[in-house]
């Protein structure tokens, strides 16, 4: 008979996990959005959050999200799925696993589909009625992407450094 514990934490809380502290990375005052990708056999194999690319002040370029296209934070800021598809260095993610703490664009359901990445564990939705997320479902389908919703299961957690 075993004596190990039974409270420890099960893949997807943990992956989501990595991709929650992944996204408090994120300078974006509105926003923080992170993911993890994972292999098939458990492995992390990169992380992103949103924000700007490496070189891109993010003290120089702005952050607002209206007002002159070319003063707001869209045309330069980078998505967490794509910064943590860009981000891996170590081959082919073909059926990798990506946990992401807000469900992907369109923009981002593309190179999902293209890097190979076969299932998608996302937390919230909450742009599901946006024309650019139907069509990442639509994407997703058509290329047996599998979705996941993410469950919470409650668990209180704390930690001491």
């Amino acid at each position: 008979m075993s004596d190990k514990r039974k409270d420890y934490l099960s893949w997807d809380e943990y992956f989501m996990g990595v991709a929650i502290l992944a996204g408090m990375r994120s300078k974006d005052p509105n926003t923080q959005v992170g993911a993890c990708i994972v292999s098939p056999n458990n492995r992390i194999l990169s992380m992103g959050y949103n924000g700007f690319p490496n070189g891109v002040s993010d003290d120089e370029f702005p952050w607002k999200r209206d007002g002159d296209p070319l003063e707001n934070k869209y045309f330069y800021s980078t998505h967490s799925e794509l910064n943590a598809i860009l981000n891996f260095r170590g081959g082919s993610l073909e059926g990798a696993k990506l946990y992401v703490t807000l469900f992907p664009c369109n923009e981002c359901a593309k190179a999902i589909i293209q890097a190979g990445i076969r299932t998608v564990i996302y937390d919230s939705d909450k742009y599901a009625d946006l024309p650019a997320f139907i069509a990442s479902k639509r994407m997703f389908e058509a290329a047996g992407v599998q979705l996941i919703r993410y469950k919470h299961t409650g668990r209180e957690v704390s930690f001491s450094l």
